[in-house]
């Protein structure tokens, strides 16, 4: 998840993973994980479980997060900079409603890697931008039943976000194996997806080589 320089000069696009929003069984989903980020290229995998308490997400980062950082895979913690410097993840993602840029990198440090979400809007990805934020994110370029979404942008917003400013950009939101090429080509430096790996017919580790492949397609 190292920053990117301008769209003339990126390195392919790379796979970001999000944990399915509940995880019943966390055994299991371990062992689903190992075969998944030993399938291929994976740049992050953010941990997004909103329903658990602190003590429930502290349980699944330390469940997941080996896993993830043996092999190269940066641990981002969704929402809590407090609980993700606590638990040893790589980085925090945060939405617009929390906590300010600032105060989360106070907390988790200066080599610590924050994203911040931007839905459709270049004006709050430039905020986030000077404020020192790693990556930003843009979306839900499609449908998708994992999250309630209200922004659609066009995928337009990748390719002038490459353009102009260096720091990279993720594209989430009801991406498939279909369409995650068409991201990459108009600028992503990531794309993230969550239901489209866990829920894959042929498993997670079939979709994480899918995905790969239609990436490097690309590249």
């Amino acid at each position: 998840m190292a920053k990117q320089s301008l769209i003339l000069e990126r390195p392919p696009c790379r796979l970001y993973l999000i944990t399915p929003p509940a995880i019943p069984d966390m055994a299991a989903f371990v062992a689903t994980l190992t075969e998944a980020l030993d399938a291929g290229d994976v740049a992050a995998l953010q941990i997004r479980l909103k329903d658990l308490d602190d003590a429930g997400v502290l349980a699944a980062v330390e469940a997941v997060r080996p896993v993830a950082q043996a092999r190269g895979v940066a641990v981002m913690l969704n929402d809590r900079p407090d609980l993700a410097k606590r638990s040893g993840c790589d980085g925090v993602h945060l939405g617009q409603s929390d906590m300010p840029l600032a105060e989360a990198r106070r907390i988790m440090g200066p080599d610590a890697m924050i994203g911040v979400t931007c839905h459709d809007s270049r004006e709050l990805a430039m905020d986030a931008a000077e404020a020192g934020a790693d990556y930003v994110a843009f979306g839900a370029f499609y449908p998708t039943t994992t999250k309630a979404t209200t922004h659609r942008p066009d995928p337009e917003i990748l390719t002038i976000w490459q353009e102009t400013v260096e720091v990279p950009c993720v594209a989430i939101g009801g991406i498939t194996i279909e369409t995650a090429g068409a991201l990459a080509r108009a600028g992503a430096d990531f794309v993230a997806v969550s239901g489209a790996v866990w829920d894959h017919a042929d498993g997670a580790a079939e979709a994480v080589r899918d995905f790969n492949a239609a990436l490097l397609a690309e590249a």
